[in-house]
């Protein structure tokens, strides 16, 4: 039987990342995303992935199954302009909120708990610097991941946000929930 684990990215991970990044988002966003903003990601997303891993207050996590590298999460405290409301308003707890950047699982390692393993992990690491609740931006169409999230019992907060990714526009939704999760066997 192979071990599933989760552990925090080093420098030499960021080929493996930036490789499920590219797989799953032509996979499950190609649709949502544009080829431009895909071609994009090609060109740039290992250089991107190397920065994000050395980036102060930004953990970066990894599920590992065996030897292979199957997912990761991207995970920190929330910087003010994620937190705002619509008009801007930061609620009372913007300085304890966290936030999970990107959590994305190879389709093929899915429904293994690497997922649930990553979200219990990112959100341990952020109640240890201080945060108490966690957001989370997600696609507005993207059934699997509001299933994901709403299974760990975060909910919509009601803010919403359009990106322009250069050819199509993706409307995201904002989640938010609990940082006390619990693995369930």
């Amino acid at each position: 039987m192979r071990t599933a684990e989760v552990r925090v990215a080093a420098a030499g991970d960021a080929a493996e990342i930036a490789r499920i990044q590219r797989l799953t988002w032509r996979t499950a966003y190609a649709g949502l995303l544009g080829e431009r903003a895909l071609a994009e990601l090609d060109s740039t997303a290992e250089r991107r992935w190397a920065e994000a891993i050395a980036f102060p207050g930004t953990t970066v996590h990894v599920a590992v199954e065996g030897d292979t590298t199957v997912g990761f999460c991207v995970a920190g405290l929330a910087p003010h302009e994620e937190v705002a409301s619509a008009s801007g308003t930061l609620p009372g707890d913007a300085d304890r909120t966290g936030l999970i950047a990107t959590l994305l699982v190879e389709p093929r390692w899915g429904r293994r708990g690497h997922g649930g393993r990553l979200l219990a992990a990112a959100a341990e690491g952020l109640r240890l610097r201080g945060a108490e609740r966690g957001i989370s931006w997600v696609a507005e169409s993207d059934s699997a991941s509001l299933g994901f999230f709403r299974h760990a019992g975060w909910r919509p907060d009601g803010t919403v946000r359009t990106l322009d990714t250069g050819e199509r526009r993706l409307r995201e939704v904002r989640l938010t929930g609990g940082l006390e999760l619990r693995l369930v066997p």
